[in-house]
């Protein structure tokens, strides 16, 4: 297991330090429970504590999770990045569902590695197994649902990922030592609207909102996303059912999301997938503190110290997004999404209650493999291009799913109809959540990386420079897109491949 320095630990607890939440774990051996290092509890004495790098790693030794200091709420870190990536993806997958329906050898025969190997590098590095991991989540989902809402126990059993509300019951029976339903304290309910669920999910601050929304504001499709105010919102299709999900700032370091869908039973995946569009497993001290080492980036890190990589909800409907914005600006590739979602995509239930600018989902891969899409503008190469990555996608849909290695994700990507180096670094970069994705013949970057006397480097010189930036090439992305969106504005001429 990762070592965790004793002093330096108990040091954090003793002094509540937030900068450790998420980031380690105390257990304390005379209660049997553990906490974050912020739990507002009397600091135990040294010796009868214990420290652990994930809450999987406290709760696979035995310990149960804190009442008062309810770890199901602590930043979700991604604990592993810049050390595994092997442990990272593995994360990722196991966070939507990877072990759900697939056992540790499934799950390792993806990322390319033995089961023994993805084992012994998950307790070298969360301190448990990756079994013990889809637990933990299962677990500290199911305790913020009884906390949070109002569903009946058997919902929440489903909704948390249970496959069984009898084994649901005797997790908690064996964790807890009393049933699910005593955990319940009506002052902690949220009022809802009928058929609303709402949940609040943690990050570790900064967070850089505005930019967030701004980036997202500026790529809405019309009809399947809105932005408004300091809301993002938009229409979702999980195993053939169709919702709406809503995204907004919180107190305390939190987004609030709302959920309308029929199946409660999804809520783990399209947790996930807000986690992933939203980057809530960024540390951004980590990540700042590494890009900050190249003295041009640290000034654009102090100036956005919260910037974050946006994800994307669908690996389809982003790959399309990233074709049709081939040569053409940013709005004019939005209208024309539009023009695509109006001629092709469903439109959404009356029964999902929504009247707030979302009338339509994205076009399914199967729908718009067959489309002449040449009759909403577009050249026909380009159109023939989303016909043919429909068409793969529908033969095979595992085709944007997270693989062995950045490399391997950027050969499989390269090889589909339409889609060159440039998008398929963006596709890794927003899709797969690789932290290291960089799209060096970006017009935006070469232009950001200017030098004093005027020249612009090459994609290669780029590349070279971004060496010093890795693990964390895509947030450096973000930083010089950033910096170089009002001289992009300005020019009026901001391409999707000019991506801030």
């Amino acid at each position: 297991m990762m070592d965790l320095d004793r002093t330096a630990c108990y040091r954090a607890i003793s002094t509540r330090d937030a900068r450790f939440d998420g980031r380690l774990f105390v257990g304390v051996k005379t209660t049997g429970i553990y906490c974050r290092p912020i739990c507002p509890a009397r600091t135990p004495k040294l010796e009868n504590v214990s420290f652990y790098p994930s809450a999987a790693a406290a709760q696979d030794a035995g310990l149960r999770p804190c009442l008062r200091c309810r770890p199901e709420t602590s930043p979700d870190l991604a604990v592993s990045r810049g050390t595994s990536n092997t442990v990272s993806r593995a994360l990722a997958l196991i966070e939507a569902g990877g072990l759900d329906e697939a056992d540790v050898e499934g799950l390792a025969n993806r990322l390319g590695v033995g089961a023994r190997q993805l084992r012994r590098l998950f307790h070298q590095h969360v301190g448990a197994s990756p079994i013990a991991v889809a637990q933990t989540r299962r677990v500290l989902l199911a305790k913020q649902l009884i906390h949070e809402t109002s569903l009946p126990m058997a919902e929440v059993a489903l909704a948390s990922g249970f496959n069984s509300v009898r084994r649901f019951n005797e997790t908690f029976l064996q964790m807890f030592g009393r049933s699910p339903a005593t955990l319940r304290h009506a002052r902690d309910r949220g009022k809802r609207e009928p058929g609303e669920l709402s949940v609040r999910l943690a990050y570790r601050p900064p967070y850089d909102w505005d930019a967030m929304l701004s980036f997202l504001g500026a790529r809405a499709i019309p009809g399947v996303e809105v932005v408004s105010g300091r809301t993002y919102r938009r229409t979702i299709v999980i195993g053939g059912h169709s919702g709406v999900v809503s995204v907004a700032p919180s107190d305390r370091n939190r987004i609030n999301v709302s959920v309308r869908f029929p199946n409660i039973a999804a809520l783990p995946q399209i947790i996930a997938r807000v986690r992933r569009v939203f980057d809530l497993a960024a540390d951004p001290d980590a990540i700042g503190a590494h890009l900050s080492l190249d003295p041009l980036l640290a000034s654009l890190v102090l100036a956005r110290p919260g910037l974050r990589v946006p994800g994307a909800w669908d690996g389809f409907e982003l790959a399309v997004r990233a074709i049709f914005g081939q040569q053409i600006t940013v709005p004019a590739a939005t209208r024309l999404l539009g023009r695509l979602v109006e001629a092709h995509g469903f439109v959404l239930p009356a029964a999902t209650g929504d009247g707030g600018g979302l009338s339509h989902l994205f076009p399914a891969p199967a729908r718009l493999a067959t489309a002449d899409l040449t009759v909403l503008g577009m050249p026909k190469a380009r159109a023939m291009s989303v016909t043919s990555l429909a068409a793969a996608l529908t033969a095979d849909s595992t085709i944007f799913g997270r693989g062995a290695s950045l490399e391997d994700a950027i050969a499989k990507l390269r090889s589909l109809p339409g889609i060159g180096e440039w998008t398929a670094q963006y596709i890794a970069m927003r899709e797969l959540r690789e932290p290291d994705a960089f799209p060096a013949a970006d017009v935006g970057l070469l232009r950001a990386m200017t030098g004093a006397d005027g020249r612009r480097p090459s994609p290669t010189e780029l590349l070279s420079r971004a060496e010093r930036w890795r693990p964390w090439r895509a947030y450096a992305a973000l930083h010089l897109w950033a910096a170089g969106a009002t001289q992009a504005a300005s020019s009026g001429k901001v391409h999707e491949r000019e991506a801030a």
